[in-house]
């Protein structure tokens, strides 16, 4: 039973890096687009974000309620030394889903859609930020664990392991992952001049993905950071890491000539491959701390707790997951209606 528990776990994990993750991606795809083509980009979100954008958090919620339930040590540590950046990351997709439904149904057209427009777009950079810190935290070795609070400051305990440069590049490599899938699932989403800057805004932020990833696994190993160090120590991970470089190739390629099923299989397949390669690196030792690595495994819940966990999961699986994808179907399905109508209609 444990087994279903970790395969829900990295599961909801997975997706909520890709729907969330392109959830956040198309304010930043907003805020980072000229004057000239927000409109049309806030059109476009609104059209194709609008159905679902609720249902993204839900894997957030699941993997949350997973580690609470089955893993307390291991969700111990992140509630207690995150609680700030944790904390700001549900401040922020609370203001952003404010701000993205007051825009569109705001009976009073004035100046209070300026603060909604920049509201959405802001929170929908600073929110993936500190979540990549809040990873970048986990993994980065200075959590200071201890019950001697008299020698430490405040400063020391719940600031430093997530207000430093480490953390803040790997902030930055997720909003830019977020932006980069944005953009390239966008590419179909749009036609004409509209395509044209979703593939130039594609191109832009896979090449700032690949740069801030450059950037921040030099500083790792240039820094001792322990996971960093490991990670570039072993193959598997590697081996993904050369694989995701070799679809780069074809990325290009299918972004460049609009390709929108190739380009989206392919930055699927690429986030994939990123997300394995971390997790493979260290699993289960997912914290690092100043003195020592904690395994996810470690002090799990009763047996008991995880069956019945376990069982509670397949059932919620069999009955949200289709309704989940017969949603995002439905209105794929809508939309492909009515492109003919519109082109008839011309």
């Amino acid at each position: 039973m444990l087994y279903v528990v970790l395969f829900f776990l990295l599961f909801s994990l997975l997706l909520y890096v890709l729907l969330g993750g392109a959830d956040f991606g198309a304010g930043i795809v907003e805020l980072f687009s000229s004057a000239k083509n927000r409109e049309q980009t806030k059109d476009t979100i609104y059209r194709v974000m609008g159905p679902i954008w609720e249902a993204n958090h839900i894997w957030l919620i699941i993997m949350l309620v997973i580690l609470w339930v089955a893993f307390p040590a291991y969700f111990n540590i992140m509630i207690i030394y995150l609680h700030i950046p944790l904390t700001l990351v549900l401040l922020g997709i609370t203001l952003r889903g404010v701000a993205f439904v007051f825009r569109h149904y705001d009976a009073v057209v004035d100046g209070s859609q300026f603060w909604y427009n920049w509201l959405f777009r802001i929170g929908s950079f600073v929110t993936p930020v500190f979540l990549g810190m809040s990873f970048g935290t986990l993994i980065g070795g200075k959590i200071i664990i201890t019950e001697d609070y008299e020698n430490y400051g405040f400063y020391d305990l719940f600031m430093q392991h997530w207000l430093n440069i480490f953390s803040l590049l790997v902030g930055l490599f997720y909003a830019a992952l977020c932006a980069f899938l944005a953009s390239t699932l966008l590419i179909g989403e749009a036609d004409g001049k509209a395509r044209k800057h979703y593939v130039k805004n594609s191109a832009f932020f896979t090449s700032v993905l690949v740069g801030l990833g450059f950037i921040l696994i030099s500083f790792g190993y240039f820094n001792n950071v322990k996971f960093i160090k490991d990670f570039i120590h072993n193959p598997v991970s590697l081996a993904c890491v050369a694989l995701s470089g070799v679809l780069l190739i074809p990325l290009w390629k299918a972004i460049k000539k609009e390709y929108r099923i190739a380009s989206r299989y392919l930055a699927i397949s690429q986030v994939i491959l990123i997300l394995f390669a971390a997790l493979y690196a260290h699993f289960p030792y997912i914290i690092i701390t100043s003195d020592k690595e904690v395994s996810l495994l470690e002090n799990l819940a009763p047996d008991a707790t995880i069956s019945n966990l376990a069982i509670m999961l397949l059932i919620g699986g069999f009955i949200i997951l289709p309704g989940l994808f017969h949603l995002m179907r439905s209105f794929n399905m809508i939309k492909v209606l009515e492109k003919p109508q519109k082109n008839n209609s011309k």
